[in-house]
């Protein structure tokens, strides 16, 4: 599988839980959305606070520091339409987590704070 980066055990990452990892040099907060598994940058845009860390709830993931959500399956803020974290792509084989990054600017946030 070339440019999947294996980042943790799929039993790390349950449904209803995010985790966060090191994919390459980014990075990534890890969703587990009803048994999908999600992913998009792991560093909020509002003060870099560990989104992976955060309260998943269906797909609305919060960051811990200061509360900004977003859509794990979108990447976007729940408020703001032009706020984005980027999408990267997911999947288990084998019982480990696989993500292939997106380039850093293809979908990266549109706006920072």
């Amino acid at each position: 599988m070339p440019d999947w980066i294996p980042v943790a055990a799929a039993s790390e990452c349950l449904p209803g839980t995010s985790i966060e990892r090191v994919a390459g040099n980014r990075m990534v907060a890890i969703a587990n959305v009803a048994g999908t598994l999600h992913a998009i940058d792991g560093l909020c845009p509002h003060q870099g606070g560990p989104l992976g860390t955060g309260m998943l709830c269906g797909t609305i993931l919060t960051c811990p520091w200061h509360g900004w959500q977003f859509d794990v399956t979108t990447g976007r803020h729940r408020i703001s339409a032009t706020m984005r974290q980027a999408v990267h792509e997911v999947c288990e084989r084998d019982g480990t987590i696989f993500v292939r990054l997106t380039a850093p600017d293809s979908a990266a946030t549109e706006q920072r704070a």
